[in-house]
């Protein structure tokens, strides 16, 4: 565990936070610039950005290796959860690799962790978790996930 001071954000029970997840704890990775409008009036990213990363890393993988069209797709997927946990800043002009992995996969849903590195670092920056319920897109009902979506899913598989 690590102790609250040599990182941002609260502290769990006890007064200890989670170790920061490190580079290869992670199975696929989109790299993606930062911009000048990112930073806020603290010189850093704003922490919305880093939903924006993980939405960027997120499309990636399900676009690239799982073949979603996320325009004519009779299924999509419904964000229903989503958080992020800050341990460095980063600013503009870093570039960042989005690191994903598969922490749970059922029948119709996804839960996703995504972690944030800056340049080569090897410790993530920030770490973060989203969960997709892939649903008909006429109704919104969940609906099994897609075979092609699920391989791409099993093999970013965390374990």
């Amino acid at each position: 565990m690590v102790d609250t001071s040599s990182s941002y954000g609260p502290a769990r029970a006890g007064g200890v936070r989670p170790e920061r997840g490190r580079r290869g704890d992670y199975r696929r990775f989109v790299r993606i610039g930062t911009r000048w409008m990112d930073n806020d009036l603290y010189g850093h990213v704003n922490n919305v950005v880093y939903y924006s990363f993980f939405d960027t890393a997120l499309a990636d993988l399900l676009m690239s290796a799982g073949g979603l069209d996320p325009w004519a797709d009779g299924v999509v997927g419904l964000a229903v959860e989503n958080g992020c946990r800050f341990h460095a800043s980063i600013a503009f002009p870093d570039i960042v690799d989005a690191g994903v992995r598969v922490a749970h996969l059922g029948t119709s849903s996804v839960r996703y962790e995504i972690g944030i590195f800056r340049g080569g670092d090897e410790m993530a920056a920030a770490e973060g978790h989203f969960v997709h319920v892939f649903c008909d897109r006429a109704s919104q009902r969940p609906v099994p996930i897609p075979d092609r979506i699920r391989a791409a899913l099993e093999a970013v598989r965390a374990g």
